[in-house]
C-alpha cells in the first residue's frame, strides 16, 4: 500500500474511458489537487473549464467490470482563502408563480478562514453581515467511467456517480461504485467548503482542494452508488424527476439489507418503514439525487 502524490496537469468535463493519469493498486492512497466548478486553480488562475472539470482518470489494478470500487475519503483541505457561490435560488426549487419575483443572477465572494473553520460573504448583504457558517468540505461530483463506453458530462449523474452534491460525500465517508470498465477509472472535484442541503442556490462554497483519497476493490456487484460513515449506511439513485431518484435509492437499499444483514424483503420493509431516513443531493442539475440512509445501531451484519 503505497500514497501517491499527483499533480494534474489536464482537466476533464466528462467522466468516461480517457487514457490512466496514474495507475495504483488495491489500497493505494492518491492525494492529489482539484480546481473549482469553473476551473480555477489554488492560485485563482483559470486553468480548466467549467462545468466542474474532473481531476483524473486513476486507474486501480485488478477492478474489473463487475466489480465496486471502494473510496474512503479521507482529507479535503481547501487550498486557497476564496470561495464563490450564486444566488438566488434555482428555478427547480420555487413555484413558478414565484420564478418573475427572482433577482438578476449574482455571482458572490467568500472568504475562507481554516484557522477559525468558518467562512463569510466578502460583501454581505443586509441581515447576514454576522453569518458565516461552519467549514463542512464535501465533494461535489465524481465516479467511474461508465458501461457501454459512454461518456457523461459532470453536470449530471447516473449510476455510475457524477455531479451528485450530496453533504455526506465527507472526509470519514466511504463510497462504493460499480465498477464498468477495466481499472474504474476515478475522477474527483468540484470541492465545496460548504454547501446545504440540494445545492439549491446551484453551487455550494466552490473552491480549490487538496483532496486524499485510498481505494479498495471490493469483489461484489452493485447498482448504484452506495457509502458508509461512521454511524450511517446509505444508498444513492440519481435520476429525474425525484422520485425516480428515491426508488433507486430505495431498492439498492433493499439489496444491500439482504446481502449484508440477512434480512429478507418483508423483515427489511419493517425496518426500512420505521427508520429510513431520506436526504436530498442535488436538485438543480439534470439528474436529481438522492440518498436512502440507515442509522448502523439498527444492523446486525451476518
Amino acid at each position: 500500500m503505497a500514497t501517491h502524490r499527483f499533480h494534474p496537469t489536464r482537466y476533464f468535463n466528462v467522466i468516461g474511458t480517457a487514457e490512466p493519469c496514474l495507475r495504483i493498486a488495491d489500497g493505494d492512497t492518491v492525494v492529489t489537487d482539484t480546481i473549482d466548478a469553473s476551473g480555477l486553480d489554488a492560485r485563482e488562475v483559470a486553468v480548466g473549464d467549467r462545468p466542474n472539470p474532473m481531476t483524473g482518470p486513476f486507474f486501480v489494478e485488478g477492478a474489473e467490470p463487475g466489480d465496486t470500487l471502494a473510496v474512503r475519503i479521507d482529507r479535503l483541505t481547501p487550498s486557497r482563502a476564496t470561495g464563490w457561490t450564486y444566488s438566488p435560488l434555482a428555478f427547480t426549487v420555487l413555484d413558478p408563480d414565484a420564478i418573475p419575483d427572482r433577482p438578476p443572477t449574482e455571482r458572490a465572494v467568500w472568504d475562507i478562514d481554516v484557522k477559525a473553520g468558518t467562512a463569510r460573504l466578502r460583501e454581505p448583504p443586509k441581515g447576514l453581515e454576522a453569518f458565516a457558517p461552519p467549514l463542512q468540505p464535501m465533494i461535489g461530483c465524481f465516479g467511474v467511467a461508465p458501461a457501454r463506453g459512454q461518456a457523461l458530462l459532470t453536470a449530471t449523474s447516473a449510476n455510475n456517480g457524477g455531479n451528485m452534491d450530496y453533504r455526506l460525500f465527507a472526509p470519514g465517508t466511504t463510497v462504493w461504485l460499480p465498477v464498468s470498465v477495466p481499472g474504474a477509472l476515478f475522477y474527483l472535484g468540484d470541492g465545496h467548503a460548504c454547501q446545504g442541503d440540494g445545492e439549491i442556490v446551484g453551487t455550494g462554497i466552490e473552491t480549490s482542494f487538496e483532496m486524499e483519497v485510498t481505494f479498495r476493490v471490493l469483489k461484489r456487484t452493485i447498482t448504484w452508488p452506495r457509502g458508509e460513515t461512521a454511524e450511517d449506511i446509505f444508498a444513492v439513485g440519481n435520476a429525474r424527476p425525484l422520485d425516480q431518484a428515491l426508488q433507486h435509492a430505495t431498492t439498492e437499499m433493499l439489496r444491500w439489507l439482504g446481502e449484508d444483514y440477512g434480512l429478507e424483503p418483508r423483515a427489511a420493509s419493517h425496518l426500512m418503514g420505521q427508520v429510513v431516513r431520506y436526504d436530498v443531493g442535488n436538485v438543480f442539475d439534470p439528474a436529481y439525487t438522492v440518498a436512502c440512509r440507515i442509522a448502523k445501531r439498527w444492523l446486525t451484519e451476518r
